[in-house]
């Protein structure tokens, strides 16, 4: 697989998914191949800090669909990973999944990559989410295409937001250019 779209939201279909739906939809245009995951129906346990990771090379915790996420995100070419933003921050349910993402550091799996950050706030906000997800992006090592922050409410709020729908189209270019052939 070439791109992954991962949304944290907890709305299946909420503003987050649609802005990454949106991304993953430009590029699938050009021929490259995407897929999308939303973990609002995913069971994601949290990250025990038992430090066992370090010796297999791969989170001990069984039983919950981190696994299955986890091996597509080592799969990917590019991830385009968001969340909403709960509290100044980003959602427990993608914390989790990017907590887990310990067991990778080890052996630095996830490095080489490339990613784009998505985050949506209702009002404020979005610059701590995306801080946190950079972070994220920055200990494992990906190559850095880009981010869009957008503000909306409403589900299907985020296409009237034109900021965010520019830097979606902006950073979907890059995607397309990094992954189509050249002459």
């Amino acid at each position: 697989m070439k791109v992954l779209g991962i949304s944290g939201s907890m709305r299946k279909d909420g503003n987050t998914a649609q802005l990454i739906r949106y991304i993953l939809a430009k590029v699938q245009v050009e021929g490259i191949e995407t897929e999308f995951v939303s973990l609002a129906d995913k069971d994601i346990k949290p990250c025990t800090g038992c430090e066992r990771c370090k010796e297999t090379k791969w989170c001990v915790i069984e039983g919950d669909d981190w696994g299955d996420i986890a091996n597509r995100m080592l799969e990917a070419e590019v991830v385009v990973i968001g969340s909403p933003t709960y509290y100044y921050d980003i959602n427990g349910q993608l914390k989790n999944l990017i907590d887990r993402t310990y067991s990778f550091y080890h052996d630095r799996k996830l490095a080489g990559r490339n990613a784009v950050a998505v985050t949506v706030c209702a009002d404020r906000g979005c610059e701590r989410s995306l801080e946190t997800i950079e972070g994220f992006l920055n200990t494992h090592q990906y190559s850095y295409l880009g981010h869009v922050c957008g503000k909306a409410y409403m589900p299907g709020e985020i296409m009237t937001d034109e900021r965010a729908v520019k830097k979606a189209n902006a950073v979907a270019a890059k995607i397309i250019n990094l992954l189509q052939p050249h002459d």
